[in-house]
């Protein structure tokens, strides 16, 4: 045999090392300090053209220690001097047991009293038994008007009546003085001459006046005789209701803030509740 030539491995040439790409170095940027901005200023604002300045109080009279002086105000709403209320009607001690009594009666007199209810012998039907005794395990009934049946008769319910309470004149002309009394006392009371500035129905009349005289809330106009005109003119106001002085009352007392009563009302008030 012919002399085998030895296989010799052959030698791989080494594989070249893939060279990766060297990531860049970040460098930390350093933090500059900035100088803060200033900020812009605000140009004023130019007041619009339609703000009305602010008119200048009106300098007010003063009044005198005793709750009873109050100011006297004309038809322009000006204070035109100072009056002292009676001390008959608003120098009264108040009496909040006699005021009470003086409105529940009131309230209770108001009432119509017509509520009512059917019992059991008015509602219609149940004029036979709904069923049987005994045997399918319910309760007995004898009536489908049973107050315990659907469209039965209602127990204890109201029926009409009357409400009405009475109560001694002079009572009542009591608390009437009573309730004045501590509307001057909280200083609530105010008097006017007249209005003659109303020469027809106007709301905004009305409404100018009662701010001059330093109304704050809801107001009790009391006149004398009946005025169609000032009527009228505060009808539309939801805050404001006039009343005869021989018609004063303690609900529309107690539910109004302040009492502007007309000069000539004054000496009907003392001579009707002294």
């Amino acid at each position: 045999m012919a002399d085998e030539e030895k296989k010799t491995p052959k030698t791989r040439a080494p594989r070249a090392r893939k060279v990766e790409a060297a990531e860049p170095e970040v460098t930390p940027a350093v933090a500059v300090a900035e100088e803060p901005k200033k900020p812009a200023a605000r140009k004023a604002a130019a007041p619009p053209a339609a703000a009305k300045k602010a008119a200048p109080k009106k300098p007010t009279a003063k009044k005198g220690d005793s709750p009873l002086d109050v100011l006297v105000y004309d038809s322009k709403g000006e204070q035109s001097g100072e009056l002292k209320l009676p001390a008959a009607i608003f120098g009264q001690e108040p009496n909040l047991g006699v005021m009470h009594q003086a409105l529940q009666r009131q309230l209770n007199n108001a009432r119509q009293g017509s509520a009512s209810t059917k019992t059991r012998g008015v509602v219609s039907g149940g004029g036979r038994k709904p069923f049987r005794q005994k045997g399918l395990g319910r309760s007995r009934h004898g009536s489908e008007r049973e107050p315990s049946m659907v469209g039965g008769g209602t127990v204890f319910g109201p029926h009409p009546r009357s409400f009405r309470q009475e109560m001694p004149r002079k009572m009542r002309r009591l608390a009437l003085r009573s309730a004045l009394a501590v509307k001057a006392n909280e200083g609530r009371v105010s008097v006017i001459e007249g209005f003659a500035e109303l020469e027809a129905p106007k709301t905004r009349v009305i409404v100018e006046l009662l701010e001059a005289v330093g109304v704050e809330g809801t107001a009790l106009v009391v006149l004398a005789a009946s005025n169609e005109v000032v009527s009228r003119s505060a009808a539309n106001l939801p805050w404001a209701k006039t009343i005869l002085a021989h018609n004063l009352n303690l609900y529309d007392l107690f539910t109004h803030d302040h009492v502007i009563i007309a000069k000539d009302a004054l000496e009907l008030i003392e001579d009707t509740f002294a």
